[in-house]
Protein backbone atom coordinates (compact mmCIF):
# COMPACT_ATOMS: atom_id res chain seq x y z
CA UNK A 1 0.00 0.00 0.00
CA UNK A 2 2.89 2.27 0.86
CA UNK A 3 5.18 3.03 -2.16
CA UNK A 4 8.15 1.01 -2.25
CA UNK A 5 10.22 4.05 -2.82
CA UNK A 6 8.53 5.89 0.27
CA UNK A 7 8.54 2.74 2.90
CA UNK A 8 11.85 3.57 4.78
CA UNK A 9 10.68 7.33 4.83
CA UNK A 10 7.09 5.67 6.72
CA UNK A 11 9.45 3.82 9.07
CA UNK A 12 11.24 6.59 10.18
CA UNK A 13 8.61 8.60 10.85
CA UNK A 14 6.59 5.82 13.12
CA UNK A 15 9.88 5.17 14.78
CA UNK A 16 10.48 8.70 15.81
CA UNK A 17 6.47 10.14 16.30
CA UNK A 18 5.59 6.76 17.99
CA UNK A 19 8.47 4.24 18.82
CA UNK A 20 7.12 1.91 16.88
CA UNK A 21 8.44 -0.18 13.39
CA UNK A 22 4.55 -0.51 12.02
CA UNK A 23 1.19 0.47 12.40
CA UNK A 24 -1.92 -0.98 13.75
CA UNK A 25 -3.99 -0.71 10.44
CA UNK A 26 -3.58 1.41 7.27
CA UNK A 27 -6.09 2.58 5.11
CA UNK A 28 -6.42 4.78 1.61
CA UNK A 29 -8.51 7.69 2.11
CA UNK A 30 -10.02 8.79 -1.48
CA UNK A 31 -12.21 11.51 -1.18
CA UNK A 32 -9.97 13.71 -2.39
CA UNK A 33 -8.45 15.43 -5.62
CA UNK A 34 -5.02 15.85 -4.88
CA UNK A 35 -2.35 13.49 -6.33
CA UNK A 36 -0.92 13.24 -2.91
CA UNK A 37 -1.17 9.37 -0.99
CA UNK A 38 -3.22 9.82 2.38
CA UNK A 39 -4.61 7.28 5.03
CA UNK A 40 -5.90 6.77 7.77
CA UNK A 41 -3.59 4.73 10.41
CA UNK A 42 -3.84 3.63 13.62
CA UNK A 43 -0.70 3.27 16.06
CA UNK A 44 -1.66 2.68 20.00
CA UNK A 45 -5.24 2.10 19.04
CA UNK A 46 -5.45 5.71 18.04
CA UNK A 47 -6.29 7.15 14.86
CA UNK A 48 -3.40 9.37 13.06
CA UNK A 49 -3.72 10.73 9.39
CA UNK A 50 -0.31 10.14 7.11
CA UNK A 51 0.21 12.15 3.99
CA UNK A 52 3.06 10.98 1.50
CA UNK A 53 3.82 13.57 -1.71
CA UNK A 54 4.19 12.14 -4.49
CA UNK A 55 4.32 15.31 -7.31
CA UNK A 56 7.52 17.49 -7.50
CA UNK A 57 6.26 20.65 -8.32
CA UNK A 58 5.52 24.19 -7.32
CA UNK A 59 1.42 23.01 -5.82
CA UNK A 60 3.18 20.68 -4.20
CA UNK A 61 5.81 22.67 -2.19
CA UNK A 62 5.79 20.57 0.85
CA UNK A 63 7.64 23.06 2.59
CA UNK A 64 4.85 26.01 2.10
CA UNK A 65 2.14 23.33 2.54
CA UNK A 66 3.87 22.28 5.85
CA UNK A 67 4.56 26.35 7.11
CA UNK A 68 0.97 26.80 6.52
CA UNK A 69 -0.79 24.15 7.93
CA UNK A 70 1.33 24.20 11.39
CA UNK A 71 0.35 27.49 11.33
CA UNK A 72 -3.55 26.65 10.95
CA UNK A 73 -2.79 23.46 13.59
CA UNK A 74 -0.83 26.44 16.11
CA UNK A 75 -3.98 28.67 15.84
CA UNK A 76 -6.56 25.11 16.22
CA UNK A 77 -7.83 25.08 12.81
CA UNK A 78 -5.89 22.53 11.59
CA UNK A 79 -5.61 19.08 13.01
CA UNK A 80 -2.27 18.98 15.85
CA UNK A 81 1.02 18.02 13.70
CA UNK A 82 2.87 14.95 15.00
CA UNK A 83 5.93 14.39 12.66
CA UNK A 84 6.74 15.67 9.35
CA UNK A 85 9.76 15.73 6.77
CA UNK A 86 10.21 18.17 4.02
CA UNK A 87 12.91 15.84 2.38
CA UNK A 88 10.73 12.62 2.95
CA UNK A 89 7.95 15.02 1.77
CA UNK A 90 5.45 13.45 4.28
CA UNK A 91 3.60 14.22 7.21
CA UNK A 92 1.56 12.59 10.24
CA UNK A 93 -1.38 14.76 12.11
CA UNK A 94 -3.88 14.04 13.85
CA UNK A 95 -7.04 12.22 12.88
CA UNK A 96 -10.28 14.18 12.74
CA UNK A 97 -13.43 11.62 12.99
CA UNK A 98 -15.66 13.70 10.59
CA UNK A 99 -19.44 13.35 9.71
CA UNK A 100 -21.19 15.00 7.59
CA UNK A 101 -22.16 18.80 8.21
CA UNK A 102 -25.32 20.77 6.54
CA UNK A 103 -25.44 24.07 5.18
CA UNK A 104 -26.86 25.76 8.16
CA UNK A 105 -24.10 24.14 10.27
CA UNK A 106 -21.16 25.34 7.99
CA UNK A 107 -23.20 28.96 7.72
CA UNK A 108 -22.85 28.91 11.58
CA UNK A 109 -18.93 28.10 12.10
CA UNK A 110 -16.92 28.63 9.16
CA UNK A 111 -17.03 32.17 9.37
CA UNK A 112 -15.41 32.29 12.75
CA UNK A 113 -12.94 29.65 11.58
CA UNK A 114 -12.05 32.04 7.93
CA UNK A 115 -11.48 34.68 10.15
CA UNK A 116 -8.87 32.77 12.76
CA UNK A 117 -7.20 31.41 9.35
CA UNK A 118 -7.01 34.83 7.22
CA UNK A 119 -5.85 36.51 10.43
CA UNK A 120 -2.66 34.27 10.29
CA UNK A 121 0.85 35.54 9.81
CA UNK A 122 0.90 36.14 5.87
CA UNK A 123 1.23 33.10 3.89
CA UNK A 124 4.31 32.59 1.49
CA UNK A 125 3.31 35.03 -1.74
CA UNK A 126 3.53 32.61 -4.57
CA UNK A 127 2.15 35.15 -7.46
CA UNK A 128 -0.56 36.91 -8.36
CA UNK A 129 -3.60 34.54 -8.88
CA UNK A 130 -5.65 35.45 -11.55
CA UNK A 131 -2.24 35.49 -13.59
CA UNK A 132 -2.24 31.94 -12.65
CA UNK A 133 -5.88 31.10 -13.59
CA UNK A 134 -5.60 32.97 -16.86
CA UNK A 135 -2.83 30.20 -17.72
CA UNK A 136 -4.47 27.32 -16.35
CA UNK A 137 -8.27 27.82 -18.20
CA UNK A 138 -6.33 28.62 -21.64
CA UNK A 139 -4.92 25.29 -21.25
CA UNK A 140 -7.98 23.38 -19.99
CA UNK A 141 -10.22 24.91 -22.50
CA UNK A 142 -8.39 23.17 -25.44
CA UNK A 143 -10.97 20.10 -24.09
CA UNK A 144 -14.41 22.07 -24.82
CA UNK A 145 -16.05 23.21 -27.60
CA UNK A 146 -14.44 26.04 -29.16
CA UNK A 147 -17.33 28.36 -29.12
CA UNK A 148 -18.16 27.29 -25.14
CA UNK A 149 -14.50 27.79 -24.48
CA UNK A 150 -15.13 31.41 -26.09
CA UNK A 151 -17.95 32.40 -24.03
CA UNK A 152 -16.47 31.61 -20.78
CA UNK A 153 -13.34 33.50 -21.80
CA UNK A 154 -15.85 36.07 -22.89
CA UNK A 155 -17.34 36.15 -19.33
CA UNK A 156 -13.83 35.70 -17.59
CA UNK A 157 -12.72 38.62 -19.32
CA UNK A 158 -15.45 40.39 -18.44
CA UNK A 159 -15.27 40.19 -15.19
CA UNK A 160 -11.76 40.03 -14.47
CA UNK A 161 -11.34 43.40 -16.24
CA UNK A 162 -13.32 45.48 -13.42
CA UNK A 163 -12.21 43.33 -10.51
CA UNK A 164 -9.78 44.60 -8.22
CA UNK A 165 -7.18 41.72 -9.47
CA UNK A 166 -4.15 43.51 -8.39
CA UNK A 167 -5.14 45.22 -5.55
CA UNK A 168 -3.47 43.51 -2.43
CA UNK A 169 -4.90 44.90 0.44
CA UNK A 170 -7.41 42.45 0.66
CA UNK A 171 -4.75 39.57 0.42
CA UNK A 172 -4.46 37.37 3.35
CA UNK A 173 -3.43 33.73 4.22
CA UNK A 174 -5.81 31.74 2.10
CA UNK A 175 -6.75 27.86 2.14
CA UNK A 176 -8.15 27.90 -1.19
CA UNK A 177 -9.51 24.59 -1.64
CA UNK A 178 -11.71 25.11 0.92
CA UNK A 179 -14.56 22.61 -0.87
CA UNK A 180 -16.15 20.29 1.63
CA UNK A 181 -13.79 17.02 1.74
CA UNK A 182 -11.02 19.65 2.77
CA UNK A 183 -13.21 20.57 5.75
CA UNK A 184 -13.58 17.71 8.63
CA UNK A 185 -16.57 18.61 11.30
CA UNK A 186 -16.86 16.62 14.54
CA UNK A 187 -20.14 17.55 15.55
CA UNK A 188 -18.39 20.69 17.45
CA UNK A 189 -15.78 22.60 15.21
CA UNK A 190 -14.63 22.76 12.07
CA UNK A 191 -11.15 21.61 11.02
CA UNK A 192 -9.36 22.80 7.32
CA UNK A 193 -7.15 19.94 5.90
CA UNK A 194 -5.40 19.45 2.86
CA UNK A 195 -3.57 22.70 2.65
CA UNK A 196 -1.89 21.54 -0.60
CA UNK A 197 -3.37 25.22 -2.69
CA UNK A 198 -2.53 27.46 0.47
CA UNK A 199 -1.07 30.61 -0.05
CA UNK A 200 -1.47 34.15 0.24
CA UNK A 201 -4.35 34.80 -1.65
CA UNK A 202 -7.71 37.41 -2.37
CA UNK A 203 -9.79 37.25 1.10
CA UNK A 204 -12.37 36.57 -1.64
CA UNK A 205 -11.61 33.10 -2.66
CA UNK A 206 -11.74 31.68 0.54
CA UNK A 207 -15.53 33.21 1.37
CA UNK A 208 -16.85 32.12 -2.06
CA UNK A 209 -15.35 28.52 -2.22
CA UNK A 210 -17.13 28.50 1.12
CA UNK A 211 -20.49 30.31 -0.15
CA UNK A 212 -20.95 27.49 -2.87
CA UNK A 213 -22.16 25.17 -0.25
CA UNK A 214 -22.97 27.76 2.69
CA UNK A 215 -24.99 29.87 0.96
CA UNK A 216 -28.29 29.57 -0.15
CA UNK A 217 -30.07 32.85 0.07
CA UNK A 218 -29.73 36.54 -0.03
CA UNK A 219 -30.29 36.43 3.69
CA UNK A 220 -27.62 33.81 4.10
CA UNK A 221 -25.02 36.06 2.63
CA UNK A 222 -25.77 39.23 4.61
CA UNK A 223 -25.38 36.16 7.43
CA UNK A 224 -22.30 34.99 6.25
CA UNK A 225 -20.63 37.82 5.91
CA UNK A 226 -21.78 40.37 8.56
CA UNK A 227 -20.40 37.12 10.57
CA UNK A 228 -16.86 37.21 8.85
CA UNK A 229 -16.74 40.86 8.83
CA UNK A 230 -18.32 41.53 12.47
CA UNK A 231 -20.69 43.86 10.59
CA UNK A 232 -22.63 44.81 7.62
CA UNK A 233 -20.96 43.68 4.79
CA UNK A 234 -22.00 47.05 2.40
CA UNK A 235 -22.24 47.53 -1.09
CA UNK A 236 -18.45 47.51 -1.69
CA UNK A 237 -17.86 43.78 0.05
CA UNK A 238 -21.17 42.75 -1.46
CA UNK A 239 -20.03 43.32 -5.12
CA UNK A 240 -16.64 42.27 -4.66
CA UNK A 241 -18.23 38.81 -3.20
CA UNK A 242 -20.49 38.46 -6.09
CA UNK A 243 -18.16 38.95 -9.05
CA UNK A 244 -15.50 36.28 -6.66
CA UNK A 245 -18.28 33.73 -7.16
CA UNK A 246 -18.93 34.50 -10.49
CA UNK A 247 -15.05 33.50 -11.40
CA UNK A 248 -15.50 30.35 -10.04
CA UNK A 249 -18.19 29.72 -11.24
CA UNK A 250 -15.81 29.72 -14.69
CA UNK A 251 -12.89 28.13 -13.35
CA UNK A 252 -14.79 25.21 -11.71
CA UNK A 253 -16.65 24.68 -15.21
CA UNK A 254 -13.14 24.99 -16.93
CA UNK A 255 -11.99 22.96 -14.76
CA UNK A 256 -14.23 19.80 -14.11
CA UNK A 257 -15.70 19.76 -17.75
CA UNK A 258 -12.03 18.76 -19.19
CA UNK A 259 -11.32 16.83 -16.71
CA UNK A 260 -14.65 14.80 -17.15
CA UNK A 261 -13.65 14.58 -20.96
CA UNK A 262 -10.53 13.06 -20.07
CA UNK A 263 -12.30 10.29 -18.14
CA UNK A 264 -13.94 9.54 -21.03
CA UNK A 265 -17.28 11.45 -20.49
CA UNK A 266 -19.02 13.28 -23.63
CA UNK A 267 -19.41 16.74 -22.92
CA UNK A 268 -22.71 18.31 -24.13
CA UNK A 269 -23.05 21.58 -22.47
CA UNK A 270 -26.21 21.97 -24.00
CA UNK A 271 -27.81 19.19 -21.47
CA UNK A 272 -29.59 19.55 -18.54
CA UNK A 273 -27.54 20.54 -15.22
CA UNK A 274 -28.50 19.50 -11.36
CA UNK A 275 -30.04 22.30 -9.27
CA UNK A 276 -26.85 23.95 -7.85
CA UNK A 277 -28.45 23.91 -4.08
CA UNK A 278 -29.08 20.62 -4.32
CA UNK A 279 -25.67 19.20 -5.85
CA UNK A 280 -24.03 21.32 -2.94
CA UNK A 281 -26.13 19.89 -0.60
CA UNK A 282 -25.18 16.07 -1.72
CA UNK A 283 -22.14 16.69 -1.64
CA UNK A 284 -22.29 17.76 1.95
CA UNK A 285 -23.70 14.65 2.93
CA UNK A 286 -21.57 12.43 0.92
CA UNK A 287 -23.30 11.41 -1.52
CA UNK A 288 -21.33 12.56 -4.32
CA UNK A 289 -17.99 12.55 -4.91
CA UNK A 290 -15.92 14.46 -7.44
CA UNK A 291 -13.09 11.74 -8.21
CA UNK A 292 -16.27 10.12 -9.95
CA UNK A 293 -16.28 10.93 -13.81
CA UNK A 294 -19.79 11.67 -13.75
CA UNK A 295 -19.72 13.23 -10.84
CA UNK A 296 -17.16 15.87 -12.84
CA UNK A 297 -19.33 16.10 -15.83
CA UNK A 298 -22.33 17.11 -13.37
CA UNK A 299 -20.07 19.56 -11.24
CA UNK A 300 -19.08 21.32 -14.28
CA UNK A 301 -22.26 21.49 -15.75
CA UNK A 302 -23.29 22.77 -12.43
CA UNK A 303 -21.08 25.86 -12.58
CA UNK A 304 -21.68 26.40 -16.34
CA UNK A 305 -25.24 26.87 -15.81
CA UNK A 306 -25.28 28.98 -12.76
CA UNK A 307 -22.58 31.62 -14.51
CA UNK A 308 -25.50 31.97 -17.23
CA UNK A 309 -27.97 32.40 -15.30
CA UNK A 310 -26.66 34.95 -13.08
CA UNK A 311 -24.97 36.68 -16.53
CA UNK A 312 -29.20 37.92 -16.68
CA UNK A 313 -29.79 39.40 -13.69
CA UNK A 314 -29.32 42.73 -12.82
CA UNK A 315 -26.55 42.11 -10.11
CA UNK A 316 -24.05 41.15 -12.29
CA UNK A 317 -24.61 44.46 -14.02
CA UNK A 318 -24.72 46.52 -10.69
CA UNK A 319 -21.77 44.88 -9.42
CA UNK A 320 -19.72 44.91 -12.86
CA UNK A 321 -20.80 48.87 -12.55
CA UNK A 322 -19.70 49.39 -9.02
CA UNK A 323 -16.10 48.19 -9.95
CA UNK A 324 -16.42 50.00 -13.10
CA UNK A 325 -16.52 53.67 -11.36
CA UNK A 326 -13.72 52.78 -9.53
CA UNK A 327 -11.51 52.39 -12.08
Amino acid sequence: MIPETKQAAVARALNEAFGVKDVEDIRPLTAGLSSALVFRIVVHNRPYLLKVITRTDEISDPTRQFSCMKSGADRGIAPRVLYTNIEDRLWITDFVEARPFSAQEALFHLPGTLRRLHALRPFPHTGNYFDKIDRFIRGLAKSLPESEAENLFDIYSRVTEVYPRHDESDWVSSHNDLKPENIAFDGDRMWLVDWEAAFFNDRYLDLAVVANFAVNSEADEHAYLRAYFGEPAGEYRLARFFLMRQILHILYAMVFLPLAAAAGKAVDTNQDAPDFKDFHRKMLAGEVSLADADAKLKYGLVHLKQIQENLQTPRFQDACKSFTRRL
